[in-house]
């Protein structure tokens, strides 16, 4: 097992210990390709704060799809109903899938979901980046000491 030491990344910052564990489990996860690869996505930036994951879920409607977020976790899952209208289809080949999936996303810190859409066969996910005003740089103004001299007084 491969173990990385991130202690001398911690000498010069604070509160990263989330970082930390993101990197543990992605190490964690098995070296070989079982990550799930269906339904196929994109995730793009479409501005400076401004971000969209694009789904393909053909065959899928918007009571089947379910989006969720919880604290830093966005969890995207998809199952269709069997239609039990008495229709006896026969495939001759089958190439749209309608299984059941689960895809999760870790969201940094201050990015919120603010839409879902499902527009021809693609679920649009939107996300924006909103840092709070307590959050953003600000200027710290540095001032004089003012020490007494003791036993003297200023001229």
């Amino acid at each position: 097992m491969r173990t990385i030491d991130f202690s001398p990344m911690f000498r010069n910052s604070i509160g990263f210990d989330r970082m930390a564990q993101l990197a543990d489990s992605a190490l964690r996860a098995p070296a070989t390709n079982s990550q799930p690869t269906y339904p196929p996505y994109n995730i793009e930036k479409v501005g400076e704060d401004d971000y969209r994951i694009t789904m393909a879920v053909a065959g899928f409607a918007e009571q089947d799809i379910d989006v969720t977020v919880n604290q830093n976790s966005l969890l995207i899952t998809g199952k269709v109903e069997k239609a039990e209208d008495g229709s006896d289809r026969e495939f001759l080949y089958r190439g749209i899938a309608e299984r059941t999936f689960e895809r999760r996303f870790e969201l940094a810190d201050f990015i919120k979901v603010t839409g879902a859409a499902l527009e021809n066969g693609l679920l649009h996910v939107s996300l924006v980046r909103e840092i709070p005003e307590e959050a953003k740089p600000r200027k710290i103004e540095v001032r004089p000491s003012v020490k007494a001299i003791e036993g003297k007084k200023a001229a």
